[in-house]
């Protein structure tokens, strides 16, 4: 006979589903809660530096090169074909040196053509000047002659006078009219004479001057022929140093191009390219620290060009130290301009991603050294190598200055 049996109770199965389910829960929360291990860097390969008090000296550091203070550019006054060559770059010269020589027959053939006009005008101005006073001597014999016509005439008139005065009929009228008219005619024909004479003398001074002043051009013309003729001896024109001179033999140059640099020795000022960002603070009197490798001269900024090119504005710095031996022309430097002086702050060593005025998020050491932690700190004016710091950091703090871009996503790190 079969017996109906009762199924087993399931409170002690499901007890044990519930607790396993909890305490899953549990782990799982505590684990999303348990901060994942931080990564470590090794202390070798990080750069620490400590947070300080004190002034704080801005500067701009930017290459250059080294110019000479005193240069002048020869150039061309007559174009022509180069000939000979007798200096080279480096040479020593003096401002007579002849530097290099051309050579030009048109300009021989100008010469002769301006020398021939001159001849031309120098003749015109004899045969001018000799016309002239051929017609003023035959002006002033004609006035002699009608003055003794006239004296004659009043001598006439006066005898005639006499007889008609005496009554006595030995004068007809007719013939003391004819007297007295004419000396009147002569008188007149003097005086047009006379200021004839005058009038020739003004136009003939005005036609002479004239005439000169042809001569004259002609001479300047001849003289500039010769010096353009001379200008083909292309000389250095001051006292110094031949910088440079690429002509080739047979080369022919145009007037005003440039045939070479000659510059004073051992005057140099340095010009340095400062970058766009950071020329906005340069001006004209600041002190440079420029670095000739190794020696380092001082001096000032005496001009800041108003353009900028390539992304930089050139600096052009006056030096005011000893120049060193070795020192020559287009050697590269590097000049450190100090912009101003920030006393009694806070500062360190600038930070790879830091920008000034910028709140940047950098890794503080803590007190036991071997852990770092992301900290937010506002920067505030930068140097070359230091920044301000203006707020969350304080005096001793140590901060990792190196690049951590590879640990953005995390807050922590350990340096081992």
């Amino acid at each position: 006979m079969d017996i109906k049996r009762e199924p087993p109770k399931k409170t002690k199965r499901n007890v044990l589903i519930a607790g396993a389910v909890i305490g899953a829960v549990m782990v799982t929360v505590a684990l999303s809660k348990l901060e994942a291990r931080p990564p470590s860097v090794a202390r070798a390969e990080v750069i620490i530096d400590s947070v300080q008090r004190g002034e704080l000296i801005r500067a701009v550091r930017a290459p250059g090169t080294l110019v000479p203070e005193n240069i002048r550019y020869v150039a061309a006054v007559v174009s022509g074909r180069v000939e000979d060559r007798p200096l080279r770059p480096g040479s020593m010269v003096t401002r007579n040196t002849v530097i290099l020589v051309l050579s030009n027959p048109d300009e021989q053939m100008l010469l002769l053509t301006a020398q021939e006009a001159l001849a031309q005008a120098e003749q015109n101005l004899v045969t001018v000047r000799a016309s002239l006073e051929s017609n003023k001597l035959a002006q002033e014999a004609n006035i002699a002659r009608l003055k003794t016509q006239l004296a004659q005439a009043e001598r006439n008139k006066a005898t005639f006078e006499a007889l008609d005065a005496s009554r006595k009929g030995l004068a007809s009228e007719n013939e003391l009219r004819a007297a007295r008219e004419q000396v009147v005619e002569l008188t007149t024909t003097l005086g047009i004479e006379e200021r004839r004479l005058k009038l020739m003398e003004t136009s003939m001074a005005e036609q002479i001057a004239g005439a000169e002043v042809t001569v004259n051009s002609n001479k300047a013309v001849v003289q500039l022929r010769r010096e353009r003729i001379a200008g083909l001896n292309v000389i250095a024109g001051i006292d110094g140093q031949l910088q440079s001179m690429t002509l080739e033999l047979g080369q022919w140059v145009n007037s005003g191009q440039e045939l070479a640099r000659v510059a004073q020795p051992g005057r140099f000022k340095a010009v340095l390219r400062v970058p766009e960002s950071q020329a906005k603070d340069v001006a004209v009197g600041q002190k440079v620290d420029v670095d000739l490798h190794p020696a380092i001269v001082t001096g000032r900024v005496m001009r800041v060009d108003p353009t900028s090119q390539n992304a930089t504005v050139e600096v052009e710095v006056a030096l005011e130290g000893e120049m060193p031996q070795g020192a020559r022309s287009d050697l590269s430097v590097d000049g450190t301009i100090e912009i101003d002086r920030i006393p009694d702050c806070l500062f360190v060593q600038r930070p790879g991603n830091s920008q000034p005025d910028q709140t940047v998020g950098l890794f503080k050491l803590e007190p036991d050294g071997k852990t770092a932690v992301r900290t937010n700190v506002k920067f505030g004016k930068a140097s070359v190598n230091l920044i301000e710091v203006q707020a969350g950091l304080q005096v001793g703090d140590k901060i990792l200055i190196s690049d951590m871009g590879t640990y953005d996503n995390v807050n922590r790190v350990r340096i081992n």
